[in-house]
């Protein structure tokens, strides 16, 4: 393994794009120490939309399941040189160059995901050659090699991040999907407990493009779902599907939300508006999250005061956040964002994965088993070498 000088900071980037695939969001962190004994400071971040017709390419590529070989190629490479574009703009803004940076870990775009298969979308080796260091990539599949979900992977962030000896802590992202992360008070990385709740904003996402496909693709700020009424129907038989029961370790994909879903309205409610259909699917967001987290033992049990810590796109819905603190504010559950912890809401994922990185280069495992259901602790990821810009 690499010696590291516990006290020198070394500045790590880390590039992500979600599954909602509207774009890539790129930290540059400042980071001390290795393993579990790390810390990090955010020194830039920045965020670079996918053009219209890329991001339609790469949801018409993940409803489908089907894309030519030619497309793919092409796919990955556009995918590819829009993460560079994004470093470079988060490089600029830090006044670094890639001699700067140890290494850059990128995740890539999710295609598929369904255990113990998985696709995250990249070309390693054109990021390296166009940045000029060492690249992370392909973060899942040792997990999966191990017998884990690859996924969810921001645990290990979580727990360096916001761990507490005073509080039990969940955190809840909302993007494409939602997940949760529960910290024990004072707990080791073994009592983490984390998993995908279900569906953030995808569906909502995917009504947006169905009824306007010429439109912006999402509701903005939640205005339209707060127009509309939950259609109890349609949200009883998604709340009926039994991934919603399955206990955790467990792991989803945006595609197989929006079919849960499509197959509820068309059953159940053929002839329903659009803000009656967004207002239920931020219900099914809201309500799949309060399980999830009734799931911990921090709610459970009343032993310690309890907080979540909301980061992702999901809270710039009104609606979302509505329901979700209709359900939370009852039981005393005290509420932040991570930007109350100086951190970006939109750049906690992006956050994670510099620090998986260093982790990766350390020679560090990064996988959280008992959030994953792998069999044993592995070295996430594979690595590119820098390439020679001579």
């Amino acid at each position: 393994m690499p010696t590291v000088d516990q006290d020198q900071p070394r500045l790590f980037a880390g590039a992500m794009s979600g599954t909602s695939a509207d774009g890539v969001d790129v930290v540059i962190a400042s980071i001390r120490g290795r393993g579990l004994s790390m810390s990090a400071k955010i020194v830039a971040f920045e965020s670079v939309a996918y053009p219209d017709e890329l991001r339609r390419t790469i949801l018409e590529a993940r409803s489908s399941g089907s894309i030519r070989f030619d497309e793919l190629a092409q796919l990955g490479r556009s995918i590819t040189l829009l993460y560079a574009d994004a470093v470079r703009r988060a490089m600029q803004s830090a006044s670094i160059s890639s001699n700067g940076l140890t290494a850059l870990g990128a995740h890539g775009q999710t295609l598929f995901h369904d255990p113990p298969n998985t696709i995250q979308w990249l070309d390693p080796s054109l990021l390296a050659n166009e940045i000029g260091c060492a690249v992370v990539s392909d973060f899942r599949r040792a997990d999966l090699a191990a017998g884990g979900q690859g996924a969810p992977l921001v645990p290990f962030a979580d727990f360096i991040l916001f761990r507490s000896a005073t509080h039990e802590v969940v955190t809840i992202n909302i993007g494409g999907i939602s997940n949760v992360t529960w910290l024990r008070c004072n707990g080791s990385i073994d009592d983490v407990i984390a998993f995908d709740c279900g569906p953030g904003n995808c569906v909502s996402d995917w009504l947006c493009r169905t009824f306007d496909p010429g439109g912006v693709g999402f509701d903005v700020d939640g205005q339209i779902a707060l127009s509309g009424t939950p259609i109890a129907t349609v949200v009883g038989a998604c709340l009926g599907d039994p991934y919603f029961g399955k206990p955790p370790p467990k792991s989803t994909d945006g595609p197989a939300m929006i079919s849960i879903f499509e197959r509820a309205w068309k059953s159940m409610a053929p002839q329903a508006t659009l803000p009656d259909l967004l207002a239920s699917s931020t219900q099914i967001t809201a309500w799949t999250i309060l399980k999830a987290m009734m799931l911990m033992p921090a709610f459970q049990f009343k032993v310690h005061p309890r907080k979540f810590i909301g980061a992702g796109g999901g809270f710039s819905n009104r609606a979302i956040v509505r329901e979700l603190r209709a359900r939370t504010d009852p039981l005393g559950i005290e509420a932040c964002m991570t930007d109350e912890l100086n951190i970006h809401p939109m750049a906690r994922e992006a956050l994670a994965f510099a620090l998986l990185t260093a982790a990766t280069i350390d020679g560090e495992t990064s996988n959280v088993p008992s959030a994953t259901g792998a069999s044993r602790r592995v070295i996430l990821g594979s690595i590119t070498p820098a390439q020679s810009q001579i």
